[in-house]
């Protein structure tokens, strides 16, 4: 993540936008030496909006850490388990 001025960025925005664009590069935006906004890719902002939709769910939240403990524990699942799992839920 890099930090710029209002006036750098506003002086070069297309050059701002094509690097946020092609590295995924978060640019924090400050005014008067604070910080006032962030610029991040499309699909940088679209997976922050999902990650936020999951952990607002508690259901998904608690199948998660249900998921975590078990993996902790050792348990684990091969590509043909998940298959017939994913198989299972779509019938």
């Amino acid at each position: 993540m890099t930090t710029q001025s209002l006036a750098a960025v506003k002086a070069h925005f297309s050059q701002v936008i094509d690097e946020v664009a092609g590295t995924h590069e978060r640019v924090v935006v400050t005014k008067n030496g604070s910080p006032v906004a962030v610029i991040l890719a499309v699909e940088d902002y679209e997976s922050l909006m999902e990650t936020l939709e999951i952990l607002s769910d508690p259901t998904a939240v608690a199948e998660i850490r249900d998921a975590r403990a078990r993996m902790d524990d050792g348990e684990a699942f091969g590509e043909d388990d998940v298959r017939a799992a994913l198989a299972a839920r779509r019938a």
